[in-house]
């Protein structure tokens, strides 16, 4: 008999069963269903759940829950959601994310680099004129954070010929990268960065890290890229330096509210780039190969993968 796994999310229903329809092909000996769909004899036997932004309370509904598998790589929402359940939370570590995500890297690095945020209000205006051009061994990249996603991303940066420096909470070693770690080298690595970009989990650590006094180390007219967690850069200080002409520009995928309030006012800043958090998608074909691992070790073996540290909170 195939064990039967809840999927417990809130994402829409078209997501759910394209999930799903993946689920059936990559993982054939699981039993996987929507929570609504399980009996309440299943509900009281499931020891793993299959999650994605899901109701704590749905969870609570489980009361044999062991671990969950969750699809996507922050977790900082369900460990401050789940504080009062015990059970182990494994989050998604698909190499193809980290790949997508230096994709996106390298993609906005690039459009900061060549001024095209600067292009398209020349569009507005109707303006043709060529801009100073720089050579990307002329630019220094800073990334906050080193982790899977932060080193590909350094090492892509690299490729393309871009000098890049990182800071990470401890000392890490990527090839051809200057590596910083601690108070001091986070003040160094932001006086260093034309273009810096953000890829830290968010803990109680790194929540309002880059307030103003750090973003003020940057150098002038530099350029900031957030794809890691909005409540991560104090918006307000953020917006204080576009305004004075400081920072040049700054490509936010990742707020503090999300969606992003229709009424916010960084929609119509001139110098802020709004993305719908889609710098790293997780990748259904992928993921879906990674959770059938540990599912079948799991129930072959009764061994629960590597999971969230909540000390430190991924």
């Amino acid at each position: 008999m195939r064990p039967v796994i809840p999927f417990v999310t809130r994402i829409s229903l078209d997501e759910q069963a394209h999930w799903l329809s993946v689920f059936a092909v990559h993982l054939p000996d699981m039993d996987i269903r929507p929570l609504t769909a399980l009996s309440e004899a299943e509900r009281q036997a499931a020891s793993v759940a299959i999650i994605a932004n899901p109701e704590p309370d749905e969870l609570r509904s489980l009361p044999s829950l062991v671990w969950v598998q969750s699809l996507w790589a922050g977790v900082e929402r369900l460990v401050s959601e789940l504080e009062d359940m015990p059970l182990a939370i494994v989050r998604m570590t698909d190499p193809q994310l980290a790949e997508t995500m230096a994709e996106a890297v390298l993609t906005f690095t690039l459009y900061l680099h060549r001024d095209v945020p600067a292009y398209r209000r020349q569009q507005d205006q109707r303006i043709w004129a060529e801009r100073p051009h720089r050579l990307p061994q002329e630019r220094t990249v800073g990334i906050l954070g080193l982790g899977n996603l932060g080193a590909l991303s350094a090492r892509r940066l690299r490729a393309n010929g871009f000098n890049v420096t990182g800071w990470s909470r401890t000392p890490q070693i990527v090839e051809g990268v200057a590596c910083h770690s601690g108070p001091d080298g986070l003040d160094a690595v932001l006086s260093l960065s034309d273009i810096l970009v953000v890829l830290l989990p968010l803990t109680s650590e790194t929540r309002g890290l880059l307030d103003a006094r750090r973003l003020a180390l940057l150098p002038s007219q530099a350029g900031l890229i957030n794809f890691a967690r909005g409540a991560i850069v104090d918006t307000t200080a953020l917006v204080a330096a576009l305004d004075a002409g400081r920072l040049s520009h700054a490509v936010l995928d990742v707020f503090a509210r999300e969606p992003l309030p229709v009424d916010d006012p960084l929609w119509e800043h001139p110098s802020v780039t709004i993305l719908p958090h889609v710098s790293a998608p997780t990748t259904p074909s992928t993921a879906s190969l990674i959770v059938a691992e540990n599912l079948s070790r799991y129930f072959s073996t009764g061994e629960v993968p590597a999971a969230v540290d909540r000390q430190r909170g991924y």
